[in-house]
Protein backbone atom coordinates (compact mmCIF):
# COMPACT_ATOMS: atom_id res chain seq x y z
CA UNK A 1 0.00 0.00 0.00
CA UNK A 2 1.20 3.39 -0.73
CA UNK A 3 1.87 6.25 1.91
CA UNK A 4 -0.62 8.39 -0.28
CA UNK A 5 -3.44 5.51 0.32
CA UNK A 6 -2.49 4.95 3.87
CA UNK A 7 -2.69 8.46 4.93
CA UNK A 8 -5.87 9.07 3.91
CA UNK A 9 -8.84 8.66 6.43
CA UNK A 10 -11.42 6.02 5.49
CA UNK A 11 -14.51 4.84 7.17
CA UNK A 12 -14.89 1.60 4.74
CA UNK A 13 -12.51 -0.83 5.83
CA UNK A 14 -12.68 -4.77 5.08
CA UNK A 15 -11.52 -7.62 7.31
CA UNK A 16 -9.62 -8.20 3.55
CA UNK A 17 -7.92 -4.60 3.94
CA UNK A 18 -6.87 -4.94 7.66
CA UNK A 19 -5.62 -8.38 7.75
CA UNK A 20 -3.47 -7.97 4.86
CA UNK A 21 -1.94 -4.86 7.17
CA UNK A 22 -1.40 -7.72 10.11
CA UNK A 23 0.41 -9.85 8.16
CA UNK A 24 3.14 -7.20 6.45
CA UNK A 25 6.39 -8.19 7.01
CA UNK A 26 7.20 -6.46 10.61
CA UNK A 27 9.54 -4.00 9.11
CA UNK A 28 7.07 -2.84 6.35
CA UNK A 29 4.00 -2.44 8.80
CA UNK A 30 6.11 -0.05 11.32
CA UNK A 31 7.39 2.18 8.70
CA UNK A 32 4.02 2.49 6.82
CA UNK A 33 2.53 3.31 10.42
CA UNK A 34 5.09 5.56 11.55
CA UNK A 35 4.83 7.47 7.60
CA UNK A 36 1.07 8.30 8.70
CA UNK A 37 1.92 9.02 12.01
CA UNK A 38 4.13 11.64 11.23
CA UNK A 39 2.08 13.25 8.42
CA UNK A 40 -0.42 14.09 11.05
CA UNK A 41 1.18 14.59 14.07
CA UNK A 42 4.94 15.51 15.99
CA UNK A 43 6.79 12.04 15.97
CA UNK A 44 8.38 13.15 19.42
CA UNK A 45 5.59 14.26 21.31
CA UNK A 46 3.42 11.98 23.30
CA UNK A 47 -0.09 13.42 24.86
CA UNK A 48 -0.29 12.56 28.62
CA UNK A 49 -3.40 11.92 30.72
CA UNK A 50 -3.91 10.81 34.63
CA UNK A 51 -6.41 8.12 35.24
CA UNK A 52 -8.64 8.67 38.58
CA UNK A 53 -10.85 6.00 39.86
CA UNK A 54 -13.60 7.94 41.57
CA UNK A 55 -15.76 5.16 42.62
CA UNK A 56 -14.27 1.98 42.76
CA UNK A 57 -15.66 -1.95 43.02
CA UNK A 58 -18.84 -3.97 43.09
CA UNK A 59 -19.69 -3.00 39.48
CA UNK A 60 -22.42 -5.24 38.60
CA UNK A 61 -21.16 -6.05 35.03
CA UNK A 62 -19.53 -9.37 34.16
CA UNK A 63 -16.87 -8.03 32.35
CA UNK A 64 -14.42 -11.04 32.99
CA UNK A 65 -11.01 -9.47 32.46
CA UNK A 66 -12.25 -6.33 35.42
CA UNK A 67 -11.12 -6.68 38.91
CA UNK A 68 -13.66 -4.60 39.61
CA UNK A 69 -16.90 -6.28 38.90
CA UNK A 70 -18.73 -8.08 41.94
CA UNK A 71 -19.22 -11.42 40.12
CA UNK A 72 -15.64 -12.20 41.05
CA UNK A 73 -13.16 -12.33 44.25
CA UNK A 74 -10.11 -10.24 43.83
CA UNK A 75 -9.99 -8.50 46.81
CA UNK A 76 -10.57 -5.36 45.97
CA UNK A 77 -12.32 -3.04 48.65
CA UNK A 78 -16.01 -1.25 47.55
CA UNK A 79 -15.48 2.42 48.02
CA UNK A 80 -18.33 4.71 47.71
CA UNK A 81 -18.35 8.06 45.13
CA UNK A 82 -15.04 9.99 45.73
CA UNK A 83 -15.52 13.67 47.44
CA UNK A 84 -15.46 16.09 45.08
CA UNK A 85 -12.84 18.27 46.82
CA UNK A 86 -10.46 14.95 46.53
CA UNK A 87 -10.92 14.54 42.84
CA UNK A 88 -9.74 18.56 42.49
CA UNK A 89 -6.85 17.91 44.63
CA UNK A 90 -6.17 14.89 42.53
CA UNK A 91 -6.49 16.66 39.41
CA UNK A 92 -4.44 19.34 40.69
CA UNK A 93 -1.63 16.89 41.28
CA UNK A 94 -2.07 15.01 38.32
CA UNK A 95 -1.35 18.62 36.47
CA UNK A 96 1.47 19.67 38.63
CA UNK A 97 3.43 16.68 37.53
CA UNK A 98 2.71 17.12 33.61
CA UNK A 99 -0.82 15.60 32.95
CA UNK A 100 -2.90 17.36 29.84
CA UNK A 101 -5.93 15.34 30.43
CA UNK A 102 -7.31 14.18 33.65
CA UNK A 103 -10.16 11.11 33.14
CA UNK A 104 -11.92 9.88 36.21
CA UNK A 105 -13.71 6.79 36.27
CA UNK A 106 -16.47 4.78 38.31
CA UNK A 107 -17.50 1.49 38.30
CA UNK A 108 -20.87 1.37 37.63
CA UNK A 109 -23.53 -0.21 35.10
CA UNK A 110 -24.20 3.66 34.44
CA UNK A 111 -24.87 6.60 36.69
CA UNK A 112 -27.55 6.77 39.01
CA UNK A 113 -29.79 10.56 39.24
CA UNK A 114 -28.18 10.80 42.86
CA UNK A 115 -25.04 10.75 41.72
CA UNK A 116 -25.10 12.72 38.35
CA UNK A 117 -24.91 15.96 40.18
CA UNK A 118 -21.46 15.18 41.67
CA UNK A 119 -20.17 13.50 38.81
CA UNK A 120 -20.72 17.71 36.81
CA UNK A 121 -19.13 19.44 39.45
CA UNK A 122 -15.87 17.22 39.08
CA UNK A 123 -16.24 18.20 35.27
CA UNK A 124 -16.60 21.39 36.24
CA UNK A 125 -13.68 21.82 38.80
CA UNK A 126 -11.40 20.14 37.36
CA UNK A 127 -11.98 22.52 34.03
CA UNK A 128 -11.36 25.58 36.12
CA UNK A 129 -8.20 23.78 36.89
CA UNK A 130 -6.91 24.37 32.99
CA UNK A 131 -6.61 20.58 32.22
CA UNK A 132 -8.87 18.76 29.72
CA UNK A 133 -11.79 16.62 31.46
CA UNK A 134 -12.49 12.64 30.50
CA UNK A 135 -14.74 10.61 32.12
CA UNK A 136 -15.65 6.84 32.04
CA UNK A 137 -19.17 5.70 33.85
CA UNK A 138 -20.41 2.85 31.55
CA UNK A 139 -23.88 3.47 29.73
CA UNK A 140 -25.10 6.57 29.21
CA UNK A 141 -28.61 8.12 28.12
CA UNK A 142 -29.40 10.98 25.97
CA UNK A 143 -30.22 13.46 29.17
CA UNK A 144 -26.96 11.84 30.46
CA UNK A 145 -24.36 12.89 27.90
CA UNK A 146 -26.09 16.26 26.92
CA UNK A 147 -25.60 17.27 30.46
CA UNK A 148 -21.76 16.17 30.65
CA UNK A 149 -21.57 18.04 27.23
CA UNK A 150 -23.37 20.95 28.99
CA UNK A 151 -20.66 20.81 32.01
CA UNK A 152 -18.01 20.79 29.61
CA UNK A 153 -17.28 17.44 29.50
CA UNK A 154 -14.48 16.85 26.69
CA UNK A 155 -13.90 13.09 26.13
CA UNK A 156 -16.57 10.32 27.04
CA UNK A 157 -14.34 6.96 27.11
CA UNK A 158 -16.49 3.50 26.46
CA UNK A 159 -14.40 0.85 25.24
CA UNK A 160 -15.74 -1.63 22.59
CA UNK A 161 -13.00 -4.28 24.05
CA UNK A 162 -12.62 -7.14 21.36
CA UNK A 163 -14.80 -7.62 18.08
CA UNK A 164 -18.91 -8.09 17.85
CA UNK A 165 -17.85 -11.74 16.64
CA UNK A 166 -15.80 -12.60 20.54
CA UNK A 167 -17.74 -10.03 22.49
CA UNK A 168 -20.03 -12.49 23.87
CA UNK A 169 -17.12 -14.79 25.39
CA UNK A 170 -15.98 -11.95 27.46
CA UNK A 171 -19.41 -9.73 28.72
CA UNK A 172 -23.25 -11.19 28.62
CA UNK A 173 -24.82 -7.87 31.14
CA UNK A 174 -23.86 -5.24 28.37
CA UNK A 175 -24.89 -5.76 24.73
CA UNK A 176 -22.08 -4.34 21.88
CA UNK A 177 -25.13 -2.57 20.50
CA UNK A 178 -25.35 -0.86 23.91
CA UNK A 179 -21.93 0.50 23.94
CA UNK A 180 -22.15 1.51 19.92
CA UNK A 181 -25.59 3.53 21.25
CA UNK A 182 -23.91 5.38 23.86
CA UNK A 183 -21.00 6.10 21.33
CA UNK A 184 -23.53 7.60 19.38
CA UNK A 185 -25.06 9.61 22.02
CA UNK A 186 -21.70 11.07 22.80
CA UNK A 187 -21.22 12.01 19.21
CA UNK A 188 -24.51 13.47 19.12
CA UNK A 189 -24.03 15.83 22.28
CA UNK A 190 -20.53 17.40 20.92
CA UNK A 191 -17.98 15.28 23.10
CA UNK A 192 -15.15 13.77 21.93
CA UNK A 193 -15.00 10.13 21.99
CA UNK A 194 -11.81 7.70 23.76
CA UNK A 195 -12.48 4.29 22.86
CA UNK A 196 -10.50 1.61 22.26
CA UNK A 197 -9.87 -2.51 23.14
CA UNK A 198 -7.97 -5.01 25.26
CA UNK A 199 -5.55 -7.71 23.89
CA UNK A 200 -5.05 -10.86 25.26
CA UNK A 201 -8.38 -12.05 26.43
CA UNK A 202 -7.95 -15.18 23.92
CA UNK A 203 -8.97 -13.81 20.89
CA UNK A 204 -7.95 -14.51 17.74
CA UNK A 205 -5.80 -12.14 15.39
CA UNK A 206 -8.97 -11.17 13.19
CA UNK A 207 -10.67 -10.34 16.44
CA UNK A 208 -8.27 -7.32 16.67
CA UNK A 209 -8.53 -6.54 13.17
CA UNK A 210 -12.62 -7.07 13.92
CA UNK A 211 -12.14 -4.40 16.91
CA UNK A 212 -10.47 -1.82 14.93
CA UNK A 213 -12.98 -1.84 11.93
CA UNK A 214 -15.64 -1.32 14.17
CA UNK A 215 -13.98 2.01 15.25
CA UNK A 216 -12.46 2.73 12.32
CA UNK A 217 -15.50 2.67 10.39
CA UNK A 218 -17.60 5.22 12.57
CA UNK A 219 -18.99 8.28 11.15
CA UNK A 220 -15.97 9.83 12.60
CA UNK A 221 -12.62 8.05 14.39
CA UNK A 222 -12.48 8.06 18.50
CA UNK A 223 -10.32 11.02 19.26
CA UNK A 224 -8.91 8.72 21.55
CA UNK A 225 -7.97 5.06 20.82
CA UNK A 226 -6.73 3.38 23.63
CA UNK A 227 -5.10 -0.13 23.68
CA UNK A 228 -4.86 -1.80 26.53
CA UNK A 229 -2.43 -4.80 27.07
CA UNK A 230 -4.86 -7.28 29.45
CA UNK A 231 -3.61 -6.74 33.61
CA UNK A 232 -4.07 -10.82 34.55
CA UNK A 233 -5.96 -10.43 38.52
CA UNK A 234 -6.12 -13.20 40.11
CA UNK A 235 -10.00 -13.65 40.76
CA UNK A 236 -11.17 -12.73 37.24
CA UNK A 237 -11.94 -15.42 34.65
CA UNK A 238 -8.86 -14.27 32.77
CA UNK A 239 -6.25 -14.62 35.19
CA UNK A 240 -4.75 -17.54 33.47
CA UNK A 241 -4.40 -16.35 30.17
CA UNK A 242 -1.81 -16.43 27.64
CA UNK A 243 0.46 -13.02 27.67
CA UNK A 244 0.74 -11.19 24.27
CA UNK A 245 3.25 -11.90 21.90
CA UNK A 246 4.75 -8.50 22.37
CA UNK A 247 5.38 -8.22 18.32
CA UNK A 248 1.44 -8.60 18.13
CA UNK A 249 0.42 -6.09 20.40
CA UNK A 250 2.77 -3.88 18.26
CA UNK A 251 1.52 -4.78 15.29
CA UNK A 252 -2.01 -3.77 16.34
CA UNK A 253 -1.13 -0.47 17.95
CA UNK A 254 0.94 0.13 14.09
CA UNK A 255 -2.71 -1.07 12.06
CA UNK A 256 -4.93 1.18 14.45
CA UNK A 257 -2.52 3.73 13.50
CA UNK A 258 -2.47 3.55 9.87
CA UNK A 259 -6.63 3.16 9.93
CA UNK A 260 -7.06 6.19 12.00
CA UNK A 261 -4.25 8.48 11.21
CA UNK A 262 -5.47 11.43 13.08
CA UNK A 263 -6.36 9.80 16.29
CA UNK A 264 -4.09 9.72 19.34
CA UNK A 265 -3.50 6.33 19.84
CA UNK A 266 -3.03 5.62 23.67
CA UNK A 267 -0.55 2.86 25.13
CA UNK A 268 -3.11 1.78 27.74
CA UNK A 269 -3.33 -0.53 30.78
CA UNK A 270 -0.47 -3.04 30.87
CA UNK A 271 2.18 -0.98 30.37
CA UNK A 272 3.64 -1.85 33.71
CA UNK A 273 4.66 -5.05 32.24
CA UNK A 274 6.46 -3.54 28.93
CA UNK A 275 10.31 -3.02 29.03
CA UNK A 276 11.73 0.40 27.64
CA UNK A 277 13.02 -1.57 24.39
CA UNK A 278 8.83 -2.42 23.82
CA UNK A 279 7.65 0.92 24.68
CA UNK A 280 9.78 2.41 22.67
CA UNK A 281 8.74 0.35 19.67
CA UNK A 282 5.20 1.16 20.10
CA UNK A 283 6.24 4.88 20.23
CA UNK A 284 7.54 4.13 17.04
CA UNK A 285 4.39 2.42 15.36
CA UNK A 286 2.32 5.48 15.90
CA UNK A 287 1.33 5.41 19.59
CA UNK A 288 1.30 9.03 21.10
CA UNK A 289 -0.36 9.14 24.39
CA UNK A 290 0.05 7.42 27.87
CA UNK A 291 -1.56 7.67 31.53
CA UNK A 292 0.90 9.47 33.48
CA UNK A 293 0.42 8.11 37.24
CA UNK A 294 1.40 5.03 39.59
CA UNK A 295 -1.93 3.33 39.12
CA UNK A 296 -5.01 3.47 36.29
CA UNK A 297 -8.10 2.49 38.17
CA UNK A 298 -6.84 0.14 40.05
CA UNK A 299 -3.66 -1.78 38.14
CA UNK A 300 -0.04 -0.77 38.87
CA UNK A 301 1.12 2.01 36.02
CA UNK A 302 4.76 2.64 35.59
CA UNK A 303 5.74 5.61 37.85
CA UNK A 304 6.28 9.15 36.44
CA UNK A 305 9.98 9.46 36.77
CA UNK A 306 10.74 6.60 35.11
CA UNK A 307 8.45 7.43 31.91
CA UNK A 308 10.46 10.99 32.08
CA UNK A 309 13.60 9.33 32.03
CA UNK A 310 12.11 7.39 29.08
CA UNK A 311 11.06 9.94 27.64
CA UNK A 312 14.64 12.18 27.69
CA UNK A 313 16.55 8.79 26.09
CA UNK A 314 14.10 8.70 23.35
CA UNK A 315 14.23 12.35 22.50
CA UNK A 316 10.68 12.70 23.58
CA UNK A 317 8.76 15.66 25.04
CA UNK A 318 4.83 15.51 26.22
CA UNK A 319 2.08 17.27 24.29
CA UNK A 320 2.02 21.00 25.69
CA UNK A 321 -1.13 22.27 27.15
CA UNK A 322 -3.01 25.79 26.25
CA UNK A 323 -3.14 27.71 29.73
CA UNK A 324 -3.23 31.09 30.99
CA UNK A 325 -0.19 32.67 33.25
CA UNK A 326 1.03 30.91 35.86
CA UNK A 327 -0.71 33.60 38.22
CA UNK A 328 -4.08 33.23 36.28
CA UNK A 329 -4.12 29.32 36.45
CA UNK A 330 -3.19 29.35 40.25
CA UNK A 331 -6.13 32.13 40.72
CA UNK A 332 -8.34 29.36 39.03
CA UNK A 333 -7.15 26.44 40.96
CA UNK A 334 -7.63 28.52 44.46
CA UNK A 335 -11.38 29.62 43.34
CA UNK A 336 -12.08 26.11 42.21
CA UNK A 337 -11.34 24.75 45.59
CA UNK A 338 -13.11 27.40 47.40
CA UNK A 339 -16.12 27.16 45.14
CA UNK A 340 -16.18 23.37 46.14
CA UNK A 341 -15.33 23.74 49.65
CA UNK A 342 -18.47 26.05 49.77
CA UNK A 343 -20.74 23.19 48.15
CA UNK A 344 -23.43 21.30 49.33
CA UNK A 345 -22.35 18.50 46.84
CA UNK A 346 -18.18 18.78 48.80
CA UNK A 347 -20.28 17.55 51.70
CA UNK A 348 -22.52 14.76 50.44
CA UNK A 349 -20.53 13.38 47.67
CA UNK A 350 -19.54 10.03 49.19
CA UNK A 351 -22.88 9.69 50.73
Amino acid sequence: MSATVAISTRHDWSLAEVRALFEQPFNDLLFQAQTVHRAHFDPNRVQVSTLLSIKTGACPEDCKYCPQSGHYNTGLDKEKLMEVQKVLQAAAEAKAIGSTRFCMGAAWKHPSAKDMPYVLEMVKGVKKLGLETCMTLGRLDQEQTRALADAGLDYYNHNLDTSPEFYGNIITTRTYGERLQTLAYVREAGMKICSGGILGMGESVDDRAGLLIQLANLPEHPESVPINMLVKVKGTPLAEEKDVDPFDFIRTLAVARIMMPKSHVRLSAGREQMNEQMQALAFMAGANSIFYGEKLLTTANPQADKDMQLFARLGIKPEEREEHADEVHQAAIEQALVEQRDSKLFYNAAV
